[in-house]
């Protein structure tokens, strides 16, 4: 990698390599976290968060929201993309700019060029709030890198292997932390142990995670 991928409102200390095709950029998004923080709010404000089901009728313990011109949605009848709110029946809201372009830098400096997400998946975690392990599997193009932005509280994030049995590598994700994964580790089960009690400066008790995919 070479400065010249980075711009000034990126602060990247380290970069830790967790597989073939995946890395974790430290701090590459903590220049832009307060900004990135409002667009949630303005998100939020126009598509609430909410705690969905999944097909077997598990309530998720994370809240979630969309932005882009898809929304990743779960209830009874499956797992899927759709362009509308499922509560309001309206678009998702727009995507901000500041997420695809942060987005498409960090696809950059993991690798991969030219990465344009159509759906962001913003979850909302409070204490004990956990995400178990899965793969990213909806898309239609599994070329395509997933780009995941941490902030606020710190989480310990998994990054398992392709069969959901195979032991996950456990890694400690901090305030502005952003993981790309794509190639060979595209399919690899990942998720987060339950969030700990805290307080962030910027998001009080909460953690939010930032997943932007090409879905279509």
């Amino acid at each position: 990698m070479t400065p010249d991928l980075f711009d000034q409102n990126s602060a990247v200390a380290a970069v830790l390599a967790l597989a073939d095709g995946a890395v974790v950029l430290r701090r590459f998004a903590l220049g832009r976290a307060e900004a990135l923080v409002r667009h949630i709010e303005t998100v939020q404000s126009q598509a609430a968060f909410r705690q969905m089901k999944t097909p077997g009728g598990y309530t998720m313990s994370a809240a979630m929201t969309n932005c882009g011109r898809l929304g990743w949605v779960t209830d009874r009848t499956g797992y899927r993309y759709q362009s509308t709110d499922p509560q309001s029946g309206e678009p998702w809201p727009a995507m901000p700019a500041l997420f695809s372009r942060l987005a498409g830098d960090a696809a950059c400096a993991a690798g991969f060029d030219e990465f344009a997400p159509d759906a962001c998946l913003i979850n909302r975690y409070r204490p004990g709030a956990r995400m178990s392990l899965h793969q990213d599997k909806n898309e239609r193009d599994f070329g395509q890198p997933i780009v995941s932005v941490s902030l606020g509280l710190p989480v310990v994030f998994q990054f398992g292997g392709l069969r959901r049995n195979d032991r996950p590598q456990r890694v400690l994700l901090e305030h502005g932390d952003v993981v790309v994964w794509g190639g060979p580790s595209r399919l690899r089960y990942h998720g987060v142990l339950a969030l700990k009690p805290g307080q962030h400066p910027l998001t009080g008790e909460c953690r939010f995670n930032l997943t932007l995919r090409r879905a279509d």
